[in-house]
C-alpha cells in the first residue's frame, strides 16, 4: 500500500479513523526552519469535524503531538514524527455495513483488492487520513512561506461563486462556514447544504486554489510536470473527480489567437490563460487551479446495494457525515499544494548545487 507523498520533502503516514490514532512522519525538512506550531494547529481546526452546523458532527480536538525532529521551536533536519488521538469514535455507527457495500463508496474495491478491510468509518479509506496531510501541508508553509497559497468554496451544487479570483480578497474565506469569500454567495451556500442535510442527502461542489509569487522554473518539461504533481495530489484527495489548472476544459473550446498569452517585456504575460505553468515549467504568473468534489457516498436514505456474499440488500446510512465535503476540503487543498510546491522548490535548489 503507498502510504508516502512526495520525492525529498514526504509525509508518510498511518492509522485508520476509528483506531487509537493517526499520525506520520515528515522527511527531508531542512535544518533551521523556525517552526510556528500554533499556526499548524490552526490549519488542523480548519479542517477538524464539528467546526459547524454544515458539517460531521464528529467532535475530535485534533491536537497535533510532535514527537521529534523540532528542538527549540526550528528542525533539526531529522524526521519530524507526529501523532493525531482519535477521541470521539463511535465504531457501533458501522455495524450495518460490516458484511455489505455502500455503493460508490471504497468499500467494495478494498475489500475486493486486500480480502479485509475495516469497515469502522472506512478504516484506512476514511477522508481523516487527511488530518495528517494538513499537518505536513502546514510545516511546508512555512518552509516556503513567500509563497501564498489560498483556497476557497467556488461553488455549491448548482451555485457558483462568479468572481474572478483576481478580484477576491482572501481575508473573507474564513469569514464563514463554507469558506467562500463572497458574502451572498455563501448564504446561498449554507442554504442549501442545510437544505440537502435535511432530506438525507449529499451534495458536491469546487474548490479554487491561488498560488502567489512562485519563482520561474519549477517543474520539468516530460514526466515531472508542476501541473501533473499538482494533479496527482488534488486527485489523491477522497471524493475529488476532476482537477483543471488555467484555462482548463474552457480552454479546448478557444482558438490559439484567443488563448496565447502575449508577453510582456519583463517575461509577464497579459493575461493568464496557461495558469502560470508552461511546458510543465512554473513561469512565475500565479498558478490557479480548480478541483472537483463529488457527493459523500454516505447518505442518510435507503439504497440498494449487495453484501459480500452478492446478496441484494437494502442499506440505510448512519453515523455522522459531512453533507458537503467541500469547506473542509479547502485546507487539505492547500496542504497538498503546499507539500508539492516545497518538494519542487527542493529539486531545484539541488540542481543549482
Amino acid at each position: 500500500m503507498a502510504n508516502t507523498f512526495g520525492k525529498i520533502f514526504t509525509l508518510t503516514t498511518f492509522g485508520e479513523s476509528h483506531g487509537e490514532a493517526i499520525g506520520g512522519i515528515i522527511d527531508g525538512c531542512p535544518a533551521g526552519i523556525e517552526l510556528n506550531l500554533e499556526t499548524v494547529q490552526y490549519e488542523m481546526n480548519r479542517r477538524k469535524p464539528g467546526q459547524s452546523k454544515i458539517v460531521t458532527q464528529r467532535k475530535e480536538p485534533d491536537e497535533v503531538q510532535f514527537l521529534s525532529g523540532i528542538f527549540e521551536g526550528k528542525t533539526t533536519g531529522a524526521s519530524i514524527g507526529f501523532i493525531i488521538k482519535n477521541a470521539n469514535q463511535r465504531s457501533n455507527d458501522y455495524e450495518h455495513i460490516k458484511d455489505a457495500f455502500r455503493p460508490s463508496h471504497a468499500d467494495y474495491t478494498y475489500d475486493k483488492k486486500y480480502g479485509v478491510r475495516d469497515y469502522r468509518g472506512g478504516g484506512r479509506t476514511s477522508a481523516r487520513e487527511t488530518a495528517n496531510w494538513v499537518v505536513g501541508g502546514a510545516v511546508a508553509k512555512q518552509v516556503i512561506s513567500n509563497i501564498k497559497i489560498n483556497a476557497f468554496t467556488s461553488s455549491v451544487g448548482e451555485i457558483f461563486m462568479e468572481k474572478p479570483y483576481q478580484e477576491v480578497d482572501f481575508n473573507n474565506i474564513e469569514s464563514n462556514d463554507v469558506r467562500c469569500p463572497d458574502t451572498a454567495t455563501a448564504e446561498k451556500m449554507i442554504a442549501r447544504i442545510n437544505e440537502i442535510k435535511k432530506q438525507g442527502d449529499t451534495i458536491g461542489g469546487t474548490v479554487t486554489c491561488v498560488i502567489q509569487n512562485v519563482p520561474v522554473g519549477l517543474g520539468e518539461p516530460i514526466f515531472d510536470k508542476l501541473h501533473a504533481a499538482l494533479g496527482k495530489a488534488m486527485l489523491s484527495i477522497n471524493a475529488v473527480k476532476g482537477f483543471e489548472y488555467g484555462s482548463g476544459f474552457c480552454g479546448a473550446k478557444m482558438k490559439g489567437s484567443e488563448h496565447n498569452d502575449i508577453f510582456n517585456a519583463d517575461g509577464t504575460t497579459t493575461t493568464n490563460l496557461s495558469g502560470g505553468i508552461q511546458g510543465g515549467i512554473s513561469n512565475g504568473m500565479d498558478i490557479y487551479f480548480r478541483v472537483a468534489f463529488k457527493p459523500v457516498a454516505t447518505i442518510m436514505q435507503a439504497q440498494q446495494t449487495i453484501d459480500k456474499d452478492g446478496n441484494v440488500v437494502e442499506m440505510h446510512g448512519k453515523g455522522r457525515h459531512d453533507p458537503c465535503v467541500v469547506p473542509r476540503a479547502v485546507p487539505i487543498v492547500e496542504a497538498l499544494a503546499a507539500m508539492v510546491l516545497t518538494d519542487f522548490m527542493l529539486l531545484n535548489s539541488f540542481k543549482k548545487l
